[in-house]
């Protein structure tokens, strides 16, 4: 094959791709599949859905994104230092101040601390200033229909976020959010929107891109429905000896371990804590060693919200950092 050959060939076969790319998803049986859902079982329109999926496009950038989440890849001691600086710290009291009156209807009305709602908008969007530039359809499309592993999760997500965009006459081709679908403020899938996002400010529309007191009240909602314990802790440091059984470590994030059954084996609790209380123990890296924490009922509830110890132990630790700042 001369080289002009080579050359003429893959310029075709990019052709091919973009075309391919450029066509969308209306052909697709799973995607025809789904519309024939969505006609069957909330009566939308069958010609209006297809063209909807014909304008998804495939993005590659967001399946490489998903095979390398930080959460996944980054041990603590540098997963924290991402969220865990001071421009997070002063954004944020920055931003309390300007919402200082919603943070306080929170506390009241959703027992939920203000701080924790803060340090999840932080961790999540830098307080609404980075949401995400991928439309949200191509997003959900993409992962539904080209991601396998999880192909079961992003086709349900994909059908709450076209039977939301229709309950609240959005333009499912104009919203935009991040590379896995999550949108607004606090980042919310389609099925939490649709469960757990509310209208906090009363004007009569829920708004999590562009209305922060929706965004605040619609995070703290979703932290007091999964459970929040007002006036309880997250977590509690512990200090651990060399036997203490790897398998604890290991097995969820769900608080089922005893604190006196922690003790016996090696892993003691550095604050009071009632020795039937149930806690997750969490081991997490160092540059040098371990640091040992207990995770508590609070805790697992933002581990709700992302489920990974150390999203959750960001979340707790910015919290510590913005609340000493609001009572300077």
């Amino acid at each position: 094959m001369t080289k002009a050959m080579a050359v003429r060939l893959l310029a075709l076969w990019c052709g091919w791709q973009a075309a391919a790319a450029s066509a969308g998803y209306g052909d697709l049986p799973a995607a025809r599949a789904l519309v024939d859902e969505l006609v069957e079982e909330r009566g939308l329109d069958r010609d209006h859905l297809l063209q909807v999926m014909a304008s998804a496009e495939r993005q590659e950038r967001i399946l490489e994104a998903m095979s390398r989440p930080a959460e996944r890849v980054k041990p603590w001691y540098e997963y924290r230092q991402i969220f865990l600086n001071e421009q997070r710290v002063t954004e944020g009291l920055a931003f309390y101040r300007t919402h200082e009156a919603t943070f306080r209807r929170v506390q009241a009305e959703l027992g939920v601390p203000p701080e924790i709602v803060l340090a999840i908008l932080g961790v999540e969007t830098s307080y609404g200033r980075i949401t995400g530039s991928y439309r949200v359809l191509d997003a959900l499309a993409t992962l539904a229909f080209d991601y396998p592993r999880r192909s079961s999760y992003f086709s349900k997500e994909l059908k709450n976020y076209l039977i939301l965009t229709a309950e609240q006459q959005l333009d499912p081709l104009a919203m935009q959010g991040s590379y896995a679908g999550a949108m607004g403020y606090g980042q919310f899938m389609p099925s939490s929107y649709r469960s757990y996002a509310i209208d906090f400010d009363a004007d009569g529309r829920i708004d999590i891109w562009n209305n922060p007191v929706d965004g605040i009240g619609s995070v703290a909602n979703y932290l007091r429905r999964h459970g929040w314990r007002s006036g309880e802790g997250v977590v509690v440091p512990a200090a651990a000896s060399a036997e203490v059984p790897e398998a604890w470590f290991g097995l969820g994030l769900v608080p089922k371990r005893r604190v006196d059954e922690l003790k016996v084996g090696g892993l003691r609790a550095r604050a009071p804590l009632e020795d039937e209380t149930l806690v997750t123990p969490v081991r997490l890296e160092l540059e040098e060693g371990y640091e040992y924490w207990l995770g508590l009922h609070n805790f697992y509830v933002i581990t709700r919200y992302n489920h990974s110890a150390m999203y959750a132990m960001s979340v707790y630790q910015l919290s510590q950092r913005l609340a000493a700042g609001l009572v300077q």
